[in-house]
């Protein structure tokens, strides 16, 4: 049987010239191959996908929530398309009032809440720039972001108010109105107003504008509707400039997607909303759902009752990260183990006998109905029994834990591949194609990709398995940094964005993400670590001389390899009674402990994340040098050679680090 191609072929290869590498040939998704989703009659701005939504479904349940009942959670309480809209125009005219009108940044901060998208279509009604703010980025990004957007407004969450009150008195000079999607107490309006800043109650301010009614201003499809702060490589954080144009050429793109894999969304959809609108990923989502009239409900904020929630909404499409689908995994094997030998074996028989029924190319509802019905529904019935696509983004999906849920969830499990400059969803794996384990998928039907060879790294986007930097070209694509226009055209040449990942196509026309070329990476729970950043911290410890920092997307944690100073390490055992050489020293466990404890003090002073944290440390008496290819002669690090060198060591670490806590 010919193998199925999933790409179609739209430019040639071309040679290196003009100091640019090779680049390999230009593809686009074969759901394209009649040109791309064309625009939408009236569809010009993120406005206009709710505005139409609300015409079209008015009585619809849009945003859902939890009503706690004497202290425990009962049903989702829900708000419509009209009610949601009423609410918007009257935060519109209260924000108006208050002088802030198109162009006008405005900051949002917490949680995601029936608010949070409130305010965020109260800034599509009216022009402003969405700007949301979160503290993943470290200590000081909410008040980076601030200033460097220039934000004048911002709604926060109400638990989020000491955090942005922190920002004082820095942030007051752009500043001026703090609004609270619920209370504020009496010692922070007196905060504020010291500070000569207006705050109010969420209740108070939807009567701000009460008598007065403002034009919405014409939207146009090159305006932006939001910056998204992304983590640079070296420090402060990168606005990602993203238009009207860029999102609604995304839900284009996914909508010829899933009606092509006969998937199509409905006004009858329902999202369980928890990974955060601050990211793009969950924000295209959600703009999707609204696009097709369907409903949206809320999580608690607490991962321990995420299942919980997911049972009383049941929701139809669940979107994860790999640390969320990791823990389903582990929860249902840990299940089946401690099952009674019969329920083992018959889940056992059940998966296998499935499994190669899917690998024969059967859907996975055609697989074994039967084995769905005796066996796996009760899986289906652990995420409220309505889910059909399970969808990953963020970071690498360990090929085991997709391949097993593919089996039991008797959902479809995606895994897809974005960047907030490509608008999220550049490349998706496509139902029922087992052969996509492990890979990303093609292009989604908007945009065209190519691999550019990195020939520094040994890749050639020309040899017969092309590998190279994935290069994106599309209507997706963001406007540039903000305020930076250098960083901008680093990545943007002659309208190619480049990733900045390297990636490997397959012969079906999926993409396999292999390696970064950048040094920054994800960790398994989908947080960026800048590597170099952290280096230059731990390198100011004064008991080490080198330090290497190692993780990567299949693991939730950091390790590092050190080259302590002799010096000290050997006057911290004398104090301590040990005597042994400087060798034996970088072996003994009480000197690991101690470099650890060393390494603890400097990132809670720099106060770095949890997840910046090193948990593993291996020592090495000899220092990192050019004659084992550890360095280069201007001492940088070859993080490639690093790590094979130390390999060995690297898993050791992994294997006995105590695993922190999913």
């Amino acid at each position: 049987m010919a193998q199925k191609r999933f790409i179609i072929e739209v430019e040639k290869a071309k040679e290196a010239s003009e100091g640019r590498p090779s680049r390999g040939p230009v593809y686009r998704s074969l759901f394209a191959k009649d040109g791309f989703p064309a625009p939408i009659q009236g569809l010009d701005s993120c406005w206009d996908v709710f505005r139409m939504s609300v015409e079209k479904f008015p009585t619809n349940p849009m945003l859902g929530r939890r009503e706690i009942v004497d202290g425990k959670p009962g049903k989702y309480k829900w708000l419509t398309y009209k009610e949601v809209h009423d609410l918007v125009m009257k935060v519109g005219n209260s924000i108006r009032s208050c002088g802030y009108g198109e162009g006008v940044k405005c900051g949002i901060y917490g949680a995601n809440s029936a608010e949070w998208i409130m305010s965020m279509e109260a800034c599509n009604a009216h022009g402003l720039y969405c700007v949301p703010l979160y503290d993943t980025l470290g200590a000081g990004a909410v008040e980076f972001i601030i200033c460097h957007a220039e934000v004048s407004i911002a709604f926060a969450e109400e638990k989020k108010i000491p955090e942005l009150l922190k920002t004082f008195p820095n942030a007051t000079k752009y500043l001026r109105t703090i609004v609270s999607f619920g209370k504020v107490t009496s010692e922070q309006k007196q905060e504020v107003e010291k500070f000569g800043l207006a705050i109010y109650s969420w209740d108070e301010f939807l009567e701000v504008g009460q008598n007065q009614s403002f034009d919405l201003p014409i939207k146009k499809r090159s305006d932006i509707c939001t910056i998204m702060y992304t983590s640079g490589t070296t420090g402060d954080p990168k606005g990602v400039l993203i238009s009207n144009e860029s999102i609604i050429t995304l839900l284009a793109g996914v909508k010829r997607l899933l009606e092509s894999v006969n998937e199509k969304l409905t006004e009858k959809d329902i999202y369980i909303s928890y990974l955060p609108l601050a990211h793009i990923f969950d924000r295209v989502i959600e703009e999707t759902f609204i696009w097709h009239g369907a409903s949206i409900g809320f999580w608690r904020g607490d991962v321990k009752l995420l299942i919980e929630d997911i049972g009383e909404l049941k929701p139809t499409i669940f979107c994860a990260v790999p640390r969320v689908l990791d823990r389903v995994y582990s929860g249902l094997t840990q299940k089946i183990s401690s099952g009674g030998f019969l329920k083992k074996t018959l889940f056992n028989v059940a998966y296998t006998y499935k499994q190669n029924n899917m690998k024969k190319g059967l859907a996975h509802g055609e697989a074994s109905p039967l084995c769905d019905k005796i066996v796996f529904d009760k899986v289906k019935q652990g995420l409220g029994g309505r889910v059909r696509l399970i969808l990953s983004g963020a970071a690498p999906l360990s090929a085991h834990v997709e391949g097993y849920l593919r089996v039991v969830t008797c959902a479809h499990v995606l895994q897809g591949y974005g960047l907030t400059e490509t608008c999220a969803g550049t490349f998706v794996s496509l139902p029922n194609e087992m052969e996509m384990l492990g890979t990303v998928g093609p292009p989604v039907p908007n945009v065209d990709v190519c691999l550019e060879s990195v020939p520094e790294m040994g890749y050639d986007a020309l040899a017969s398995t092309p590998r190279g930097e994935i290069c994106v070209k599309g209507k997706t694509l963001f406007s540039g940094y903000y305020k930076r226009e250098d960083l901008t055209k680093e990545v943007l040449i002659d309208e190619w964005f480049h990733t900045g990942d390297i990636g490997e196509w397959q012969p079906n026309g999926s993409m396999k993400i292999i390696d970064r070329k950048k040094n920054i990476f994800k960790l398994s729970q989908g947080e960026y670590v800048a590597v170099e950043n952290l280096e230059n911290i731990y390198g100011q410890v004064s008991s080490i001389e080198s330090i290497w920092v190692y993780g990567n997307s299949f693991e939730a944690f950091l390790v590092a390899v050190v080259n302590p100073s002799k010096q000290a390490l050997e006057h911290w055992a004398q104090e301590n009674g040990i005597s042994m050489d400087f060798d034996s020293l970088c072996e003994d466990s009480r000197a690991k402990s101690y470099i650890l404890e060393e390494l603890s003090k400097i990132a809670k002073e720099k106060k770095l994340k949890g997840f910046e944290f090193i948990k593993g440390v291996h020592l090495d008496p000899v220092p990192f040098d050019m004659e084992r290819d550890l360095i280069t002669p201007t001492y940088k690090k070859k993080r490639p050679q690093l790590l094979k060198y130390y390999q060995s060591a690297v898993d050791n670490m992994y294997k006995s680090g105590s695993k922190p806590n999913a």
